[in-house]
C-alpha cells in the first residue's frame, strides 16, 4: 500500500490556504495566461498561483506575497491541462521512467499503466515500493489490475490468485481491473474473474475491456458483467455500437492499429457529435511510433478531422479524469488540482513549448530539462538477465507436423510443414525459419517452425516476449546458438547473428525485458533493427509487436506459450511444451 494515503497531508494543506492568505509566496506566478476552462467550454484570461506540486489559485487576483515567487507572463501563450494517456503499456523496451520522461515532453504528463510486468514480478513488496519511488518522478502514474496473464501459462492459478489480485486492486494507484483480455473465460463461467470485477466495483473502479470483433450481444453481455470502457473499436459502426451499450470508447492510434483519422471520419459520417465518452489511446506502441510526439499527435489529427477544438483537448485531458474519478487532481486547470500545464504557441498546435509537470518544468522554451531523477532499478529486483544454462543440438530438433505461418504482424495461423527440417540448415530461397521458445530458467522448450517471418535470416535470439521466455528463430542452428550465447552474455535483449557473429544487438539490462536507455536511443536502435529484419525477408511493419504477441492468446488462431502450441479458438493445447 501506499504510505501516505491522501495526496497531501494535513500540513501542506495548511500550506496552500497560507498562500491565499499572503503568509507563504507562490513557487510559480503565471500572469496573464489564456487558459482552456473546460466548465464554460471557452479560453479565459487569468492569473494563475502555483505553490510546490499544486495550483492554489485561477482568477483575476494577484498574490499579496510574491517574495522568491517565479514570475511568468503568459500573454502570448495558451495554457491547456497535461496530456493523459488512459491505456499505457510502459514496458515495450522503454521502462515506466524513461517513457514517461519522454512522454512529458511532448505534454503528456500522467499515465495510467499496465502491471502486467510488475504483477509478474515474485517480490510484491519491490513492486509496491517502485510504485512508491515512481511518486517522487514528475509525471503521475497510476496503474491498472491485471486479471489474467494474457497466455497459456503454467501454474497461472497460482500467479493470479484471490490474494494477488485483491491486494493490486486495493492499491490506491490503482484505478481499474483489466483489460480484459481473458473475457472469453469470463462469459463461460470463471466466477472468480467476476469476483474480481465486482470487488473493483465495490472500489469504485473501472474496468477496461478488450473486445476486438465483438459482436453487440457480446458487448451487451461484458457491459452487464461490469465493463465500463473498450478501445478495440476499429470502424465508426463499432464505435457507435459500444456507445449505444453505454460504453465509454478509447479511439486507437497505435502503431498496428493506426486508425484514429478513419474512426474520426466514420463516427462523424454517424451523425456523432457529442465527444465527452472518447478518448485517445496510442495502446503502449514500440518506441519508433513515437518519434513525432505522443497524445499531441492525436490532439491534432482530431483538430484536422474538423473536431472542435476544446472537444479535441477534453478527450485527452477532462474527459479521462472524469471517468476515473480523478478530476479533482487531473484533466483541468483549476484551483486544487495537480500543477500539469502545457504551454502553446496556439490552441491549433497541441505540441507544447514548455511543461509543467508536478509544478516541475520538464520542458521550456522548446528545451527539454535536465533529468534529475533516477531510478535505482537493481533495489527493486530488475538486474540483467541471469541464463546459467546452455542450449546444445538435442535442443535443436524440429520435427513437428505443422508450423506457425504469419498472418500479418501480429495474427498467425497453423500450417502443414512439408520443408524436410532435419538439416542443420534451411535454404534461403523461401520464408520458413527454425522457431523455439525456451523457459527463462531453462525447464522446458517448444520447438516448430515459423512461416513468413524471415527468408535469409541466420540467427535471431531475443529475450523480450510476452512472457518473458527466450525466442530463437533462425536458418542456421549454428548461428541460433551463438545469438543465444551473446543474448547471455549482455545479460537479455534481442540478438541477430550471421556466421555466428553479432551484427546487431540491443541490450535489455532490465530483466531481459526493459532498457535503462532514453527513449530517443531507442527509436534509432528500434529502426535499425526493422531495416535489418526487412533486409532479411521480413515483410511486416513491426516486429517488436510481434515479438510480444507471439504467445498472446488473446489473438487468433495458434500461439506458442510456456504450456505448449494452443489453438486459441478450440481453447486446447494442441502440443505441450517438452521438459527439459
Amino acid at each position: 500500500m501506499l504510505e501516505q494515503r491522501y495526496r497531501w497531508k494535513n500540513k501542506h494543506l495548511r500550506e496552500h490556504i497560507a498562500v491565499l492568505d499572503g503568509l507563504h509566496a507562490p513557487h510559480i506566478l503565471l500572469k496573464n495566461a489564456t487558459y482552456l476552462n473546460q466548465v464554460l467550454r471557452k479560453w479565459i484570461t487569468a492569473n494563475i498561483w502555483i505553490y510546490d506540486d499544486r495550483i492554489i489559485y485561477v482568477g483575476s487576483n494577484l498574490p499579496e506575497n510574491i517574495e522568491g515567487t517565479e514570475i511568468i507572463d503568459c500573454e502570448k501563450r495558451f495554457l491547456v491541462p497535461g496530456y493523459i494517456e488512459p491505456h499505457s503499456h510502459p514496458f515495450q523496451l522503454y521502462n515506466p521512467h524513461t517513457l514517461s520522461r519522454y512522454a512529458s515532453h511532448f505534454g503528456t504528463t500522467t499515465l495510467i499503466n499496465d502491471n502486467m510486468v510488475l504483477f509478474l514480478q515474485p517480490d510484491k513488496k519491490k513492486a509496491f515500493s517502485l510504485l512508491r519511488e515512481f511518486r517522487n518522478l514528475p509525471v503521475s502514474m497510476y496503474w491498472w489490475c491485471r486479471f489474467d496473464a494474457q497466455t497459456e501459462i503454467q501454474r497461472e492459478e497460482n500467479v493470479f490468485s484471490h490474494t494477488n489480485v485483491k491486494t493490486w486492486l486495493e492499491h490506491d494507484a490503482v484505478l481499474q481491473g483489466g483489460e480484459l483480455t481473458g473475457w472469453p473465460k469470463l462469459l463461460d463461467g470463471d466466477d472468480m474473474m467476476l469476483h474480481w470485477i465486482q470487488e473493483a466495483k465495490r472500489m469504485r473502479k473501472q474496468i477496461e475491456g478488450h473486445f476486438p470483433g465483438a459482436s453487440e450481444k457480446t458487448l451487451s453481455k461484458m457491459m452487464l458483467l461490469g465493463a465500463d470502457c473498450d478501445h478495440e473499436a476499429m470502424t465508426g459502426e463499432e464505435v457507435m455500437s459500444r456507445l449505444m451499450q453505454g460504453y465509454a470508447v478509447s479511439l486507437r492510434n497505435s502503431s498496428i492499429r493506426p486508425d484514429l483519422p478513419k474512426l474520426l471520419r466514420e463516427i462523424q459520417e454517424l451523425g456523432i457529435d457529442q465527444f465527452d465518452k472518447f478518448f485517445y489511446t496510442t495502446d503502449g506502441s514500440p518506441p519508433a511510433f513515437y518519434e513525432e510526439g505522443f497524445i499531441d499527435v492525436l490532439i491534432k489529427i482530431a483538430i484536422e478531422a474538423g473536431v472542435p477544438v476544446i472537444d479535441a483537448y477534453n478527450m485527452a485531458t477532462i474527459n479521462i479524469a472524469r471517468y476515473y474519478n480523478i478530476e479533482y487532481l487531473h484533466g483541468n486547470i483549476a484551483t486544487g488540482r495537480v500543477a500539469n500545464i502545457n504551454f502553446l504557441e496556439s490552441p491549433d498546435n497541441p505540441t507544447p513549448v514548455s511543461v509543467l509537470a508536478k509544478g516541475m518544468w520538464v520542458k521550456r522554451n522548446g528545451i527539454a530539462c535536465e533529468d534529475t531523477q533516477k531510478v535505482d532499478w537493481k533495489s527493486f529486483g530488475f538486474e540483467p538477465l541471469v541464463l546459467d544454462w546452455e542450449i546444445d543440438q538435442d535442443d535443436l530438433q524440429f520435427s513437428m507436423p505443422f508450423g506457425i505461418q504469419m498472418v500479418n504482424d501480429v495474427i498467425t495461423k497453423p500450417y502443414s510443414v512439408s520443408t524436410d527440417m532435419s538439416y542443420e540448415e534451411l535454404s534461403f530461397d523461401h520464408d520458413e525459419c527454425f522457431f523455439m521458445m525456451i523457459d527463462r530458467n531453462g525447464k522446458w522448450r517448444i520447438n516448430t517452425v515459423l512461416k513468413g517471418f524471415a527468408t535469409k535470416l541466420h540467427g535471431f535470439a531475443s529475450s523480450y516476449s510476452s512472457t518473458g521466455d527466450i525466442v530463437l528463430i533462425g536458418k542456421k542452428k549454428s548461428d541460433m546458438m551463438a545469438a543465444f550465447k551473446r543474448l547471455k552474455e549482455i545479460g537479455g535483449g534481442i540478438v541477430l547473428t550471421e556466421n555466428e557473429s553479432p551484427i546487431y544487438e540491443m541490450p535489455l539490462s532490465l530483466q531481459g525485458i526493459m532498457s535503462d536507455k532514453p527513449v530517443e536511443l531507442l527509436i534509432k536502435e528500434e529502426k535499425e533493427l526493422k531495416s535489418l529484419l526487412q533486409e532479411r525477408g521480413y515483410s511486416f511493419s513491426d516486429p517488436v509487436y510481434t515479438l510480444l504477441f507471439f504467445s498472446s492468446t488473446h489473438l487468433p488462431y495458434i500461439r506458442i506459450t510456456p504450456s505448449g502450441l494452443y489453438d486459441v479458438m478450440n481453447k486446447k493445447v494442441l502440443f505441450p511444451a517438452i521438459m527439459r
